[in-house]
């Protein structure tokens, strides 16, 4: 597989699943401090989110950096549009902004 085609697959993937994490590690065992911690605020506010893993597929990492033009993992994607990695998220979080869009103000 080509990087555009993990690019178009990526698109299909964000457009299908409303909440969905690209991270190191997985939800269940985080690979880095970062992917923790937006887990951790996601699965505090009780979200249902899919992740996807970018250490185990080299493609993957490279290509989500590329679709986003954000040059850090992880980050997080809400009913199709960028949100951010970890600092952006947890700023979001903090301020109640994240729980608007999540719906779950």
């Amino acid at each position: 597989m080509d990087i555009e085609t993990k690019k178009s697959e990526i698109k299909s993937e964000i457009a299908a699943t409303p909440v969905i994490l690209y991270m190191k590690g997985t939800k269940a065992q985080p690979m880095c401090g970062f992917s923790s911690q937006v887990v951790q605020i996601l699965n505090h506010l009780n979200v249902t989110f899919e992740t996807r893993d970018v250490l185990s597929d080299d493609l993957l990492r490279q290509a989500i950096k590329e679709y986003s033009d954000w040059p850090t993992i992880p980050q997080l994607y809400i009913n199709g549009e960028f949100i951010g990695g970890c600092d952006i998220t947890t700023e979001l979080f903090q301020s109640g902004e994240l729980q608007q869009l999540l719906g779950k103000n």
